[in-house]
């Protein structure tokens, strides 16, 4: 399959100037913004929080080795 390239960017930042305006385009980079941030703080709580999980699960098992 084929990247995208320069042109097509183009193509799509046209289409998007087109649809939206050029007053809203500000405004839509801003909301893409903080949705992207939004996102990657909560993978990153996520994240923290199966490890830890991960982290409990092996202490509650024993995690040695089995005495007897």
């Amino acid at each position: 399959m084929r990247n995208i390239g320069l042109p097509e960017l183009l193509i799509l930042l046209a289409i998007v100037l087109v649809l939206f305006g050029a007053k809203k385009l500000p405004d839509l980079a801003r909301a893409l913004g903080r949705s992207l941030a939004e996102f990657k703080k909560g993978r990153e709580e996520g994240e923290k929080s199966s490890s830890a999980g991960e982290d409990s699960g092996r202490n509650q098992t024993g995690g040695g080795s089995p005495s007897a």
